[in-house]
This record gives structure tokens, C-alpha cells and sequence, in this order.
């Protein structure tokens, strides 16, 4: 399956030492999560001691990986060799699920002479 270089995506608008040819417009990954029972409980034990909640933490980073991961996917299949303006959303669609959305524009690029 074609998949963008993670190191060919950026947030910002233009790429540096390369200019966009192509533009195939916007991708996304999106990936819905809930905690499980025990993850739950976990975190209620965490947050008696304070300080990072790190099954929550640990949770949040690879939905992010994984929506990350399927923007990349997506991207591949436009053809595109990179993304810009990369960015992650969240929105909780009910208690104790999270959508996190990583969008961006897919675009094809060719290295400056």
C-alpha cells in the first residue's frame, strides 16, 4: 500500500527545498477509541498520586500514532509524496470516546534545483 514519507509532512504551508507541483487536496486519518475497564480504573488509581496519568497518556499517544498512520496511507493513495498544514483534532463523540482526526494537504513535490 503507497504511503508518504512521515518525513516529507510538515504543519507548515510549504515543504523547504522543494515546491509543490500537484495538489490532491485534503486527507485524514481518523481513528475512534475508548478506555477500557481496566484502563479506566488504572487512571482513577493514577490520579489519587497526581502528575501524568500514564495509561491515559500512553492511550492518547498511539491513537494519535494510528490516525498519524492512516493519514499517511491516504496520502499515498492520492499519489501525493507529502503533506502540508498537518494538523490533529479530538472531539469526544460520548463519554470515554475519543475521535482523533489528522488531516492535511495531500500534494506532490520536486526537490529545488
Amino acid at each position: 500500500m503507497p504511503r508518504v514519507d512521515p518525513g516529507m509532512v510538515t504543519s507548515g504551508m510549504d515543504l523547504p527545498g522543494y515546491r509543490i507541483v500537484r495538489n490532491f487536496g485534503i486527507v485524514r486519518g481518523i481513528v475512534v477509541r475508548s478506555r477500557s475497564l481496566i484502563g479506566n480504573l488504572g487512571a482513577a488509581l493514577q490520579t489519587i498520586w497526581g502528575g501524568n496519568i500514564t495509561l491515559l497518556t500512553n492511550l492518547c499517544e498511539r491513537t494519535r500514532e494510528d490516525a498519524f498512520e492512516l493519514l499517511l496511507r491516504h496520502a499515498g493513495e492520492h499519489g501525493a509524496n507529502a503533506v502540508i498544514g498537518m494538523r490533529y483534532d479530538a472531539t469526544e463523540v460520548m463519554q470515554g470516546v475519543t475521535e482523533v482526526l489528522a488531516y492535511g494537504t495531500a500534494v506532490h513535490v520536486e526537490r529545488l534545483s
